[in-house]
């Protein structure tokens, strides 16, 4: 009896964390538990948690992508200079945006797939030069002229209630759970980040694999830069700065190996939740943004740890 109620903690202390996340800001602070704040928690993580469906792709292919943040503000910036100076019409500048940032995710899978370079390197060089190329193309100042049109998408509601980023992050969390479940491309993602070598030898085409990974996680993070773009209304050469490190916490802290084919998209669900409840709850009791990133800081070091030590148990026994 002892033994089968700490595996039920063991399998759900994800969740449990949540809950007593909950609870706790919501005796700290009654304006936590309110409808409202949910809903501003569902549209503070929405673009956080459409990354993370790509990330968490990346993540089981035995992968890394650290250029996420950057990626989101060169398209920001990019399809914002689009509307206002070429005055290109807003959804045909959306489109060119979301295909900039899935041939970027092809370059960063190819170029890692082929010529072997480390993930953590390949990705690292493509966030630095993203980043600059976002403060050279706007002179290091925002770009304004987001058209009123499609604003709605990062600021608007359904049925007055609903915001749309949720919304979209739901379509997106569903994409995800049946890629993962119910195609053999999620399968293969699972087989290359458990054992490249028996998934090569078994027939697979690692090369492509391991390029859809990357593919698939650019063009999200396309979908995540609309979202955030038209709820600030302008391209921010400086937007969604570390944000890959709050994707990354997200994903491992919900039980995405780091090591790769281990995970799933609802247990990054939860760890992006997580994440959204402890800034949120954080922030309604006072913390400031600093603490906020010790405290993520932190949590991002235990659970890698606590990965690695049981990869390692896994593979003595």
């Amino acid at each position: 009896m002892k033994f089968g109620f700490l595996k039920i903690i063991r399998k759900y202390a994800i969740l449990i964390v949540l809950i007593v996340l909950i609870l706790v800001f919501s005796v700290l602070s009654p304006a936590f538990a309110t409808f409202n704040n949910a809903m501003n928690v569902v549209r503070q993580i929405s673009m956080m948690g459409i990354v993370t469906v790509g990330f968490t792709f990346i993540l089981l292919g035995g992968g890394l992508d650290l250029s996420v943040g950057s990626q989101m503000a060169v398209m920001n910036v990019v399809v914002a200079m689009l509307i206002r100076d070429l005055d290109l019409n807003p959804v045909l500048a959306i489109l060119i945006g979301i295909a900039m940032t899935t041939a970027i995710g092809w370059f960063n899978g190819f170029a890692i797939s082929k010529t072997g370079i480390p993930p953590l390197i390949a990705t690292l060089a493509m966030q630095t030069a993203l980043r600059g190329a976002s403060f050279i193309l706007s002179k290091g100042r925002p770009v304004y002229g987001v058209p009123d049109s499609i604003k709605f998408i990062g600021q608007g509601y359904i049925l007055g209630i609903i915001p749309i980023p949720g919304v979209i992050l739901a379509v997106v969390i569903a994409f995800g759970i049946i890629l993962l479940n119910k195609t053999y491309l999620g399968r293969h993602f699972y087989a290359l980040g458990s054992n490249p070598e028996a998934t090569r030898l078994s027939g697979i085409n690692i090369h492509f694999t391991r390029t859809m990974t990357y593919t698939l996680n650019g063009f999200l993070t396309g979908i995540a830069a609309l979202v955030m773009m038209t709820r600030v209304g302008s391209g921010q050469p400086n937007a969604a700065d570390g944000f890959e490190m709050n994707v990354l916490t997200a994903a491992v802290l919900g039980g995405v190996s780091i090591n790769g084919g281990k995970g799933s998209i609802t247990g990054a669900m939860v760890g992006a939740v997580i994440i959204g409840v402890l800034n949120n709850g954080m922030s309604i009791c006072g913390a400031n943004d600093y603490w906020q990133k010790v405290i993520t800081g932190l949590v991002l070091f235990v659970v890698v740890v606590l990965d690695s030590l049981s990869q390692a148990k896994r593979k003595d026994s």
